[in-house]
């Protein structure tokens, strides 16, 4: 494995430090009793703290040093002297240890008593130090200048992602958002643990992918040996706990569906699904307002939030409209009492794509994403979807075509869904068998498989319930001001990362690279030559194979040619 020069010398710092007798990665508990946002809150001149985090920077006077220590909940000032520190004469610990050997990003623990230096700013004069953990790679740590710049910051989104380690250390910003995630699932269970509904786990890995209409991930049991599917849905373990007796019950479930990636799907995500007994959906709509009013204030302290443009209010009550009245208010077409045909060929004429192997459900989705769901900013129910595109749902009470549905648009997007749950066994069957029939036809995110077991479960009595399914990534995105998935989840999937070819440079070609980092990355070539006092066929040869490499280029400026580190 190749290093940099600062991982080398960390390495030596490493054992210069056993050297000395001191563990850099010590085992025994470090007794803790304050953070610094209690230091804060309830500061006391002369109090005696012991603290402990990383050491983020450092402002040597010599004798003295000003310090900041970041742990879980913020930062705090500390002042180091060195004959506090050192009473004796034994000077180690301050002009060794830690003016040496300790780098930004170390974990030290301290140990002092806080104080308010000439110009106000709470402070800790350390007492006594100690050493918890040495890091081998430095920090990105970004630079502020006067004018409050900021400078080398940690921004970019891959990198990010991949080491949210690094990012939740230099970004405070980002922590914030998953403290705010934390808030909401908190109020909402209490939401739903107030109103008397039990929280209950459901299996991850099913025989059959049933609850929802996507493609499974796919494993193999090897004991029993069957395939089993990663769970797209838990709605069908949750119904036949309804059937089971109880009355309501809820769960934070991870879902995983083998479909694309983009700034709002992830493979992996979570979804909170709730049923309750003797509801119906229009129930349910009344008590989703009142849920998200009540989790919007929990997690900002109040109904409103900002998403990109747009002021969004989570107060009750929302608009209702119809499926059949959106898309004729957006499109003037007319869905009722359609064929298939005429679906398919209104979609076309509207310039959507669509192809032969979709149903009537799918035809009209794909019309109501591409015309309609855009334009709902504020909150908004979508009401009485088509039969064909809820499978799973009751039927209208006032009209066969259509059932008792609502999806939850905001900015666009869905954050909702529910229904009048289906609860008549040979109607589900019917619906089944439908979706078996897409499946064949090649819709692949059709569920090609019949559930007996919950048919035999409905067949048992379930009796009126209203569902409802919440995508928490989503909700969360618009109550953080994200506008992509990956900033709320804290290990979002990725790509694998491409594992860069170690590069062997002879000794010429190192002292080339360094001469170019030490002017900004670019110099004149004649300058660089020269500089680089090589030999005709050594300089040939380094720069040659720099270029090959794709280490260095050669950039022609008017008259002068340069050389540019390249990356």
């Amino acid at each position: 494995m190749a290093l940099s020069e600062q991982e080398i010398i960390r390495r030596e710092k490493l054992q210069s430090l056993r050297s000395l007798g001191i563990n850099p990665y010590p085992a025994n508990l470090f007794p803790v009793n304050h953070t610094s946002k209690q230091i804060k809150e309830s500061f006391e001149e002369g109090k005696k703290v012991i603290v402990a985090g990383r050491l983020m920077s450092v402002r040597d006077q010599g004798k003295a040093c000003f310090a900041e220590l970041q742990d879980s909940e913020g930062r705090i000032q500390l002042y180091v002297n060195r004959d506090v520190l050192c009473e004796g004469d034994d000077k180690t610990l301050y002009n060794q240890v830690f003016k040496k050997l300790t780098d930004l990003g170390d974990f030290i623990g301290i140990e002092g008593e806080l104080f308010t230096t000439q110009v106000g700013a709470k402070c800790i004069r350390v007492n006594g130090f100690t050493f918890l953990s040495k890091t081998l790679r430095p920090l990105p740590l970004p630079k502020v200048d006067e004018e409050g710049n900021v400078h080398d910051a940690f921004n970019d989104a891959e990198l990010r992602y991949r080491m949210r380690y690094v990012d939740l250390t230099v970004n405070p910003q980002v922590k914030e958002t998953f403290l705010k995630r934390t808030k909401l699932f908190t109020a909402m269970r209490e939401y739903f643990n107030n109103a008397g509904y039990l929280e209950v786990d459901t299996p991850v890995l099913q025989s059959i992918p049933g609850g929802a209409s996507a493609r499974p991930f796919i494993t193999h049991h090897n004991s029993l040996d069957i395939p089993l599917y990663m769970r797209i849905a838990n709605e069908l373990y949750l119904k036949r706990l309804i059937v089971g007796g109880f009355e309501g019950v809820y769960e934070f479930s991870r879902n995983f569906r083998n479909e694309g990636m983009d700034r709002t799907h992830n493979p992996e995500f979570t979804a909170m699904e709730i049923y309750v007994a003797y509801k119906d959906y229009n129930w349910m709509m009344d008590f989703a307002e009142g849920l998200l009013e009540h989790c919007a204030i929990a997690v900002n302290g109040t109904s409103e939030v900002t998403f990109g443009e747009h002021k969004i209010n989570f107060k009750a009550p929302y608009a209702r409209v119809t499926m059949t009245d959106s898309i004729k208010h957006f499109t003037g077409f007319d869905i009722s009492g359609k064929t298939e045909q005429e679906l398919f060929e209104a979609a076309r004429g509207m310039g959507i794509e669509v192809d032969e192997t979709m149903g009537k459900g799918k035809l009209i989705d794909e019309i109501f994403g591409a015309k309609c769901e855009g334009n709902y900013i504020q909150p908004t129910f979508i009401t009485d979807y088509p039969k064909e595109m809820s499978p799973l749902c009751k039927e209208h009470r006032d009209n066969p075509d259509l059932t008792e549905r609502f999806e939850l648009m905001v900015c666009g997007k869905e954050i909702a869904n529910a229904y009048s749950e289906l609860n008549d066994p040979i109607d589900q069957r019917e619906r089944f068998e439908d979706q078996m029939r897409l499946s064949e036809k090649g819709d692949d995110e059709a569920n090609g498989i019949i559930d007996e077991d919950f048919l035999r479960a409905l067949e048992y009595g379930m009796p009126p319930t209203s569902g409802m399914g919440i995508g928490m990534d989503r909700l969360i995105m618009y109550l953080t001001n994200n506008a992509s998935i990956q900033e709320v989840l804290l290990f979002p999937q990725m790509r694998p990362e491409k594992k860069q070819a170690q590069i062997e440079l002879s000794d010429e070609e190192k002292f080339i690279i360094d001469l170019l980092t030490k002017n900004e990355n670019r110099m004149d070539l004649t300058q660089l030559k020269i500089t680089a006092n090589l030999s005709g066929k050594k300089w040939d040869a380094s720069m040659k194979n720099l270029s090959k490499h794709g280490l260095t280029k050669v950039v022609v400026d008017g008259e002068f040619k340069f050389v540019e580190l390249v990356g």
